[in-house]
């Protein structure tokens, strides 16, 4: 799971009174994002259902380092070069982002962090341990 779905867990248990549901968060990891080191370009409409302001300029904590795709270019690869191909439509990226998923996880875990979310780096996990009830124990 995501530090947004956690989030989102979180919120939904907070909005509901339950009090002791806990959301832990294990990332093998030093730091949350530091096995990630691949760009994107992410399509940010449910992450605006979840974080409305998460690009806005006047939320002091909004993503930062989000640079919107203003065009899209495909190009074949040879051994020797590259030539222009017409890109598919479903290769529009008009209205998306290119990001740092390092730096978006990095981002994602500190606003999951403020909704509750437990974030435990440096702790790898080889397994789920249940209790007898199906609950998380472990």
């Amino acid at each position: 799971m995501t530090p947004l779905t956690l989030a989102n867990k979180s919120q939904l248990a907070n909005e509901a009174g339950n009090e002791d549901f806990r959301v832990l968060l294990l990332e093998k990891a030093g730091e949350l994002g530091d096995h990630i080191v691949s760009g994107n370009v992410v399509e940010p409409s449910a992450l605006k259902e979840l974080i409305p302001d998460w690009n806005d300029e006047n939320n002091p904590n909004r993503f930062e380092n989000a640079t919107p795709a203003t065009h899209d270019k495909l190009r074949f690869l040879t051994k020797k070069g590259s030539f222009p191909m017409p890109a598919p439509p479903q290769m529009n990226n008009h209205g998306n982002y290119i990001i740092s998923l390092n730096q978006f996880v990095k981002w994602l875990g500190e606003r999951a962090e403020e909704v509750g979310v437990e974030v435990y780096p440096g702790f790898a996990a080889s397994e789920v341990l249940y209790t007898p009830d199906g609950s998380v124990k472990g």
